[in-house]
């Protein structure tokens, strides 16, 4: 899932070199597991990524809890810029 995550990240940035991705497991409910995955990109990059009114945002979140969800899986996708 984070190579999927990577390949929609790469396909919009321009900086490519700036893009990170961090995955972590947090717990979700009183057995669950929910995996978070940070995004960050250049500050360049971040209206594109975002997109207007955060649609791209929206849709790339939409994908992955999707894609989770047929795996009986929860992800979170945040997104942020390099400087925080």
């Amino acid at each position: 899932m984070k190579e999927l995550l990577y390949f929609l990240t790469e396909s919009l940035a321009s900086d490519e070199s700036a893009i990170s991705i961090t995955e972590s497991e947090r717990p979700y409910g009183n057995d669950e597991v929910e995996t978070l995955y940070q995004v960050r990109v250049a500050p360049v990059d971040m209206g594109r990524l975002i997109g207007r009114q955060g649609r791209t945002a929206k849709d790339i979140r939409v994908l992955m809890r999707s894609l989770a969800a047929r795996q009986g899986k929860r992800v979170s996708v945040d997104i942020l810029d390099e400087s925080e």
